[in-house]
């Protein structure tokens, strides 16, 4: 059975090692690649492609198409969802922040998430057969986190996790309503949510980072 397989990732060597990976599986499976080394290469095959895919495999960190909005490789799963409807979608990532990859989970929903850490050869092989039968498959890191976290995220809604995600970027409480679009004052109220959320009575940034690293949530 041949396998139309579009490997978006900016390491050919990375690349290399998947086709080489998954050319030996054991399961029958020919592989067909195309590759895309930045966002920006990505959206254009995606978009304009009259080929059918049968997966789209999408490394989270890419150099970025700020003109199309896209800064990181989970922008492109809902394109891809678009105008590749039936393609099944793995996301990879070297990331192992917890928000981050809940935020991705929740938000995209991928037929496939993989922490790169967490997987061999094999894993690989295992995780492409699965998606391509129509189940998901989630590595060891996420499976852990879904469990982890589903509870304790229902209280910090989206921009309450990306206030604490940009904070751990090293972004200043000044300059975070320009990545969120919000006002100082909406920003103000959340991070007093997100403190009492930690129970931290009075602190700084450095803080909610602390309690956060020790929630498990970065």
């Amino acid at each position: 059975m041949e396998v139309n397989v579009l490997m978006i990732d900016d390491h050919k060597l990375i690349i290399e090692g998947y086709k080489s990976i998954l050319s030996f599986n054991p399961h029958g499976y020919e592989i067909k690649t195309t590759q895309a080394l930045s966002c920006e290469s990505a959206y254009e095959i995606i978009t304009t492609t009259t080929e059918h895919f049968d997966l789209v495999t999408i490394d989270y960190t890419m150099p970025a198409y700020p003109e199309k909005g896209i800064h990181n490789g989970s922008d492109l799963i809902p394109i891809v969802k678009k105008h590749l409807p039936n393609s099944k979608i793995m996301m990879l990532t070297t990331h192992s922040e917890s928000l981050l990859l809940y935020n991705i989970l929740k938000n995209h929903n991928p037929d496939g998430f993989l922490v790169k850490s967490d997987f061999d050869a094999f894993d690989l092989t295992e995780a492409f057969r699965t998606v391509l039968q129509g189940q998901q498959y989630h590595s060891v890191t996420i499976t852990h986190l879904n469990k982890q976290l589903e509870e304790k995220v229902k209280l910090l809604d989206f921009y309450n996790r990306q206030i604490i995600l940009l904070l751990n970027r090293g972004i200043k409480t000044k300059n975070l309503p320009e990545y969120l679009h919000l006002s100082k004052s909406a920003v103000d109220k959340r991070k007093a949510f997100i403190k009492e959320f930690f129970d931290i009575e009075k602190g700084n940034d450095e803080d909610i980072l602390r309690e956060a690293r020790k929630q498990g949530f970065i």
